[in-house]
């Protein structure tokens, strides 16, 4: 999913994708734009939004206080999209139809439960990565920021008349860390009883909200999606909490960075395939060749032939031998000099929780077995870097 590239101490908004603004100049603002200003963010364009890059208290304290407690991530930007059932159809009728455009398991998915998935293209390229889920009337998708209007006109071109497709005007926050669950319990108690990739209906504060327990960052967190204008007092009610901290674009990138986790646009995009970013887990082997709906969906037959065939090149992680952070774009090489480039690094920066450089990469499949030494080019110097497995931090979700 889309976030911010990663920082070390210091950040500057020329690093960040997609940080120009629209053509005509015009940035748009979340329903906290207010609450960032008066918090002290420091902003930046991002997507098409004026967002909150990072607050007085920094990047690095920001990143570390989600993982010691919990940070609030204003993600308003994404795009939220309902699929519902017209006179006359079934929800298991939109979840059929949603299969014919992503290679999930929409039918075997119950109400109250949510998949990761892909949006891939007629030629098997990754168009977005998003969330899914499956509420008793409707499914509710989450999509990039960058992404979502192309993505709304691709699910418009391709469902049936038979689907009702609303792009909601809600807010979406995420509260992050392993104090999250208490924090959240203060508003709603029945958080408490969520797993990881729930989804409920419940009230904040009088508010009807849409969570789920599920984030970007590798912790035990939620998602919730609020109505615009109650937005901001949601927002500040779980500030209130002394364990919540705001957290900007660029320490919601190192989290995710840390956790191994794709950004679209930098990682995943149309010339990546599922096989080659190491997502095929998102397929379920009900869509996968022997399944009992396998394939159907676009560019199948190319996802399908990488999964068999093995990928030719393979997204993995990377941990520098010194201190000096490998940046996205730097190159790699096989060896310490001569030979042309075998790969790209696509994020790098510094962990702050892992008190370290790291790094995602593709490389050949040949070259992409943990503990293998290749070179990044840094600054014209080749830096010596090992092939670790994913993630760098491991997960901390409550699965039970």
């Amino acid at each position: 999913m889309s976030a911010s590239p990663a920082f070390g101490g210091t950040s500057a908004a020329a690093d960040l994708p997609n940080s120009s603004p629209d053509p005509d100049g015009a940035l748009r603002r979340t329903p906290l734009h207010a609450l960032h200003l008066r918090l002290g963010a420091r902003m930046t364009p991002f997507a098409g939004y004026e967002m909150p890059l990072q607050y007085p208290a920094g990047v690095l304290k920001e990143h570390l206080h989600a993982r010691a407690a919990a940070g609030l991530f204003d993600v308003s930007h994404m795009g939220q999209i309902a699929l519902s059932p017209r006179p006359g159809s079934t929800i298991d009728d939109v979840a059929r139809a949603l299969e014919a455009a992503i290679p999930t398991d929409a039918l075997g998915l119950k109400p109250g439960r949510q998949r990761y998935g892909l949006l891939t293209a007629d030629d098997g390229g990754i168009l977005d990565d998003l969330m899914v889920a499956r509420f008793d009337h409707r499914f509710v998708l989450v999509v990039n920021a960058a992404n979502k209007a192309a993505d709304e006109a691709r699910l418009r071109a391709t469902l049936p008349d038979m689907v009702e497709i609303e792009a909601s005007p809600r807010a979406l926050l995420a509260l992050q860390g392993p104090a999250a669950e208490t924090a959240l319990g203060r508003l709603a108690p029945g958080v408490a009883a969520m797993r990881f990739m729930d989804v409920a209906e419940l009230d904040l504060l009088g508010a009807r909200c849409l969570v789920s327990r599920s984030g970007y960052t590798g912790e035990d967190g939620f998602e919730i999606s609020t109505p615009e204008d109650r937005a901001e007092e949601i927002a500040e009610a779980l500030l209130a909490d002394e364990a919540v901290l705001p957290v900007g674009l660029a320490a919601r990138d190192s989290l995710r960075l840390e956790a191994g986790l794709c950004l679209h646009g930098a990682d995943i995009g149309p010339d990546v395939d599922p096989a080659e970013a190491a997502l095929v887990w998102s397929i379920p082997p009900v869509r996968r060749a022997g399944g009992a709906r396998a394939g159907g969906f676009p560019g199948a037959e190319q996802v399908l032939r990488a999964i068999g065939q093995g990928p030719a090149r393979l997204r993995v992680g990377l941990r520098p031998e010194g201190r000096q952070p490998v940046r996205t774009g730097a190159a790699l090489f096989a060896d310490e000099a001569g030979g042309e480039p075998i790969g790209v690094v696509t994020s790098g920066g510094f962990g702050p929780s892992v008190g370290a450089p790291v790094a995602m990469a593709y490389a050949p499949s040949g070259c992409a077995t943990p503990g293998a030494r290749l070179f990044a080019e840094v600054r014209g110097q080749r830096v010596p870097v090992i092939v670790v497995p994913l993630p760098f931090v491991p997960a901390r979700f409550k699965r039970g």
